[in-house]
């Protein structure tokens, strides 16, 4: 198989429950709930996306022939010496379009725990260490358990209760990030407090600036 990748890069984890955590940040190009064109935006299914996704022209972007050439690429990037256990973060657009058994297997002979985010519209192949669904108002939602729920908030369509019962460790709520970004913020903070089964989770990395 062949994997078109936007960009793979180093950074620190910005949302949810890895917050703060040193990973590899591997983001595969496509979407099954939108094109990434801003002339087609308004008829998506997921319009509020903030992620560029198209095209292979990111940093360490490229299309990769096979499995263990991807998974040396997601190797440069972490640092040698590193005392740590190698993190890899599988995103997009939506990665469960692409990563497949043999990457999973690549990923894990150099050492890597994996984690996806993922918009919940596709089942995963096994052997996954970490599973963050993001699900949205329009699209029907498959997979209903994982680590970690992750809801943009808020959705028209998509209440948080509508969610609240699903097999998932960590619930979110994470203020959609648009010009009333604020707003949302104080929205997400309220409704935390009132449901304790949810966590705020802040764009960290967007606060303090880096990829």
């Amino acid at each position: 198989m062949t994997y078109t990748v936007k960009e793979i890069y180093y950074t620190l984890q910005g949302e949810g429950a890895h917050a703060g955590r040193a990973a590899v940040f591997l983001r595969f190009a496509g979407c099954n709930l939108w094109n990434g064109l801003e002339r087609d935006r308004a008829e998506a299914t997921c319009r509020f996306c903030d992620t560029d996704f198209i095209g292979t022209d990111g940093p360490g972007g490229g299309k990769f022939a096979d499995a263990a050439s991807l998974a040396r690429a997601v190797l440069d990037k972490w640092p040698s010496g590193h005392r740590g256990r190698p993190y890899v973060v599988c995103t997009g657009g939506e990665p469960l379009l692409q990563i497949d058994s043999a990457l999973i297997a690549a990923l894990h002979d150099k050492g890597f725990e994996i984690g996806v985010e993922t918009n919940g519209t596709l089942l995963p192949p096994p052997g996954l260490d970490w599973i963050c669904v993001s699900p949205k108002a329009d699209a029907e939602q498959k997979l209903l358990r994982g680590d970690e729920l992750k809801l943009v908030y808020p959705q028209d369509g998509a209440p948080p209760e509508r969610f609240a019962g699903q097999n998932f460790r960590h619930f979110f709520l994470q203020p959609m990030d648009n010009e009333a970004r604020a707003v949302n913020t104080q929205a997400a903070t309220a409704y935390c407090l009132a449901n304790p089964q949810w966590r705020l989770s802040l764009q960290t990395h967007k606060l303090i600036g880096i990829p």
